[in-house]
């Protein structure tokens, strides 16, 4: 049995002795007692559990896991049906907004991105940017025939170009690292975003979910040592969000806050796979709660009119051979 605030407030101001007008009896100040004590642990009872519900709701979670599994792709592989039957025998079932992560080398080599260097012949250009570089000219003339400009070299092994994609990088991106044959190098996907796309639908096909597609290659970082797991294709979602106009926590308008999603879970992704020999080249990651929509990953490219280190910096245009 209890009491509303309001009866509880007249049988405290009665109680208190605060009306002398009325007169008790012992019965009914054990009743009343009854009542008070009942009153404060139903209040404190309810405070608490808001307390709870309040915490609960305020807590964020999100889990990223490794998909085990998934074999040495190879040309021509389909990674729609690989990745679902991973999935499948690891008793996973996707849900709506699902992010699934997968490291550039395995779209690429189910792609057949190779380029065998026995099968190249270096330009000019090549030959000189190589003896500045210390590299072999039959891979700096593949890394040239993937990119628009050189932004910067040194004798320290170091190539940063303009990939063709808009993406600044190491070598074009062209790797040697866990490609399994010395003569060979594997190239970026042709259009990793249509790459996404295809794999998000066929995904939807296969497994009856609305996921979201990233797929991340390591980037070094111009003012800080270490790679880290960065964007070069989406699909279904924004990869940044944009909070220009909106009031931080002291209802200052903020001016230039845009926050890069898409990098920040590729990296979180890329910690998961690793990049030695832990062979996990599939992420999922839930409860990053993306709204579906269209995506590129081209809006997270400064332009490069806008770029001031570029502007800033001597860069050397690619000849066409």
């Amino acid at each position: 049995m209890t009491r509303s605030p309001k009866a509880m407030q007249i049988y405290v101001k009665l109680f208190l002795g605060r009306d002398t007008s009325y007169q008790f009896s012992c019965i009914e100040l054990l009743t009343l007692s009854f009542f008070y004590a009942n009153f404060l642990n139903t209040s404190m009872d309810k405070e608490l559990q808001g307390m709870s519900n309040t915490t609960a709701q305020n807590v964020r979670s999100m889990t990223i896991s490794a998909i085990p599994g998934i074999p040495l792709i190879k040309t021509g592989d389909d990674l729609g049906q690989i990745i679902a039957k991973a999935l499948s025998e690891n008793g996973i079932v996707l849900s709506d907004g699902d992010v699934l992560v997968l490291a550039q080398k395995i779209v690429s080599k189910a792609e057949g991105r190779w380029v065998a260097l026995s099968s190249v012949t270096p330009s000019r250009q090549a030959i000189d940017l190589a003896q500045q570089v210390g590299k072999d000219p039959r891979h700096v003339e593949v890394v040239l025939s993937e990119s628009d400009e050189v932004i910067a070299y040194s004798r320290k092994n170091a190539l940063i170009t303009a990939h063709r994609l808009g993406f600044v990088m190491g070598d074009a991106g062209i790797d040697h690292s866990n490609v399994g044959d010395d003569g060979l190098v594997l190239l970026l996907p042709k259009d990793p975003d249509s790459s996404a796309r295809q794999l998000k639908k066929q995904l939807h096909d296969l497994c009856g979910a609305d996921v979201r597609i990233i797929i991340n290659d390591s980037f070094g970082r111009g003012w800080r040592c270490g790679s880290i797991g960065t964007t070069i294709g989406i699909a279904g979602f924004s990869p940044i969000k944009n909070y220009i106009g909106k009031p931080d926590l002291f209802g200052r308008v903020l001016q230039t806050s845009r926050v890069a999603v898409a990098d920040e879970l590729a990296a979180a992704a890329s910690f998961m796979m690793g990049q030695a020999d832990e062979g996990a080249p599939v992420v999922m990651i839930r409860g990053a709660d993306l709204p579906s929509t269209e995506g590129t990953t081209q809006q997270l490219i400064r332009p490069k009119e806008d770029d001031l280190f570029r502007k800033t910096s001597s860069t050397i245009a690619v000849k066409s051979a």
